[in-house]
């Protein structure tokens, strides 16, 4: 199977909404916050795409943060912390 941006990044997704979801209940998420996100912008930086695909990222948070809207408020910050924090990452490759 070829990788596509789609099956590279969707995992790396899903571990922030994991963390957003634990953040819901209450629990501090900061320090894995960042090292999640930290460690997914370098396991996409050695691919030859790597810029997309960080871009593929951040959107995919942006969006799933402004689809969930402020109902779910600390669910939805942390969507948005993790993208600010790979937008930031993403400034450095």
């Amino acid at each position: 199977m070829k990788p596509t941006i789609v099956n590279l990044v969707t995992p790396h997704l899903l571990k922030i909404v994991d963390l957003a979801n634990q953040a819901e209940t209450g629990a501090n998420i900061q320090w894995h916050l960042r090292d999640t996100v930290a460690n997914t912008v370098d396991a996409l930086a050695h691919q030859y795409n790597a810029r997309d695909l960080v871009t593929s990222y951040i959107e995919g948070l942006e969006a799933a943060a402004r689809d969930t809207g402020r109902a779910r408020g600390p669910f939805a910050r942390t969507l948005q912390e993790a993208a600010a924090q790979a937008g930031r990452e993403l400034d450095r490759l």
